[in-house]
């Protein structure tokens, strides 16, 4: 199971492997909350400007972010990640709802899918 969970947030148990997949360490977050630091998975700096946590640019921020993540092969060290542990915690610094930690999800969860029902069609 993939979850998401803001970096301030209290660890919980069943948060399983927790990957901070922000490009900037939160501030103030101890080393210790987090497992494993993916920034090479966070949007380009250029693409996490231009967004700016703009909720109206959401739609267009997550298509571009993504067509980012087609390209980008460190995707596949966190898919063999969620592969290899039950629960996985994609952690994030920021207050806004809209964040790339979302965006990634949506993207992992579309991708595994196609992934099971490529197999399954095997």
């Amino acid at each position: 199971m993939i979850k998401v969970k803001r970096a301030y947030d209290p660890v919980e148990k069943d948060d399983g492997v927790r990957a901070l997949v922000d490009r900037l360490w939160p501030r103030g977050v101890a080393k210790d909350k987090i497992d494993v630091w993916l920034k090479d998975v966070a949007p380009s700096d250029e693409l996490r400007r231009w967004y700016n946590h703009d909720s109206s640019k959401w739609e267009e921020f997550k298509e571009k972010y993504f067509e980012e993540l087609k390209r980008n092969p460190k995707v596949e060290v966190l898919v063999q990640l969620i592969k290899k542990d039950t629960n996985v915690t994609l952690v994030y610094g920021t207050k806004s709802p809209y964040n790339n930690a979302v965006a990634l999800k949506e993207y992992l969860e579309k991708l595994l899918e196609g992934r099971n029902s490529n197999r399954d069609n095997a």
